[in-house]
């Protein structure tokens, strides 16, 4: 069986937080040399290394699993507290959370919205193909994802699924789709891209082609500007189902072809050993979540 005590953990996570052993012994109000004791310590407890002692310092596989014990036994400890003096002020607690841009501009912070008045969140802003990482690191609780399978000591559960348009405005199809959408107009075709982590333009594309050109591409990075930037002519562009159905009404923007689309299925994921904080902003998540597909 694995011993490991709280004080190690906390001090394993404070060192991530703050970047080195010195700045952690600072925050803990300790030397630097008893904050190496307790990662030998710690280490010795594991069988293995848990960090990687480069600047900056980087956790190892052990030292993920420790950092999230650490962040999930603060929860816990809040929980306690509250319990045991419910009449004493414990402050809000706080909950860190990642999650997609587009999920975050559309429909997400209706759920947050109704959790903020007792909870303290901080929002990461990730793709949801990549969100993991953070989920998996112990740098937050929760995360919005396109991934099923739940990292380890999580949990997870389908929120439902986001349909995405390629769509243009009129002017736009008609400059650079005259004689219709296929692969050769298409790899001429100015297209928006959120960022590089972003490939639903091209998941869509390797529709006609698996090898398609690369047409001109702008880069994005902000789900309102994206929208913008496709509602102005600079490119076509893959948007949700849930934000354009005004614009498709209006006849402002059109699809580039019946019936296209791209559906991403989304997942919340958080740490198994949760708390009532934690349980409380996933219900709210999870109630909002019921506009999706």
């Amino acid at each position: 069986m694995v011993d490991i005590s709280p004080e190690q953990a906390r001090t394993l996570a404070a060192i991530v937080t703050h970047g080195s052993f010195d700045a952690a012994a600072a925050h803990l109000s300790v030397t630097p040399s008893a904050i190496s004791q307790r990662i030998r310590a710690l280490e010795a407890a594991v069988g293995r290394p848990v960090l990687t002692r480069v600047r900056p310092v980087a956790l190892t596989e052990s030292g993920q699993a420790v950092v999230r014990f650490a962040r999930q036994l603060e929860l816990v400890s809040a929980d306690l507290a509250e319990e045991l003096q419910p009449e004493e002020p414990h402050g809000r607690t706080r909950l860190t959370l990642v999650i997609n841009s587009d999920s975050l501009h559309t429909w997400a912070l209706a759920g947050l919205a109704a959790a903020s008045d007792s909870i303290q969140l901080e929002i990461l802003r990730e793709d949801q193909e990549h969100s993991l990482d953070l989920l998996r690191a112990g740098a937050a609780a929760a995360a919005i994802t396109a991934t099923a399978a739940p990292v380890p000591g999580c949990s997870s559960r389908r929120l439902g699924t986001m349909r995405y348009l390629p769509v243009c405005t009129p002017d736009f199809s008609r400059r650079w789709f005259e004689s219709g959408v296929a692969a050769a107009a298409l790899s001429n075709a100015p297209v928006l891209v959120y960022d590089r982590k972003d490939d639903l333009q091209d998941r869509w594309l390797r529709r006609f082609s698996r090898t398609p050109r690369q047409a001109p591409r702008h880069y994005v990075p902000a789900a309102q500007e994206f929208g913008d930037a496709i509602r102005w002519g600079m490119g076509w562009g893959m948007m949700p189902e849930i934000e354009i159905g005004e614009d498709l009404r209006t006849g402002a923007l059109q699809t580039l072809a019946p019936r296209a689309h791209v559906d991403v299925t989304l997942y919340w994921q958080q740490w198994r050993r949760g708390s009532a904080a934690l349980s409380e902003v996933a219900d709210a998540v999870q109630a909002a979540a019921r506009v999706l597909r």
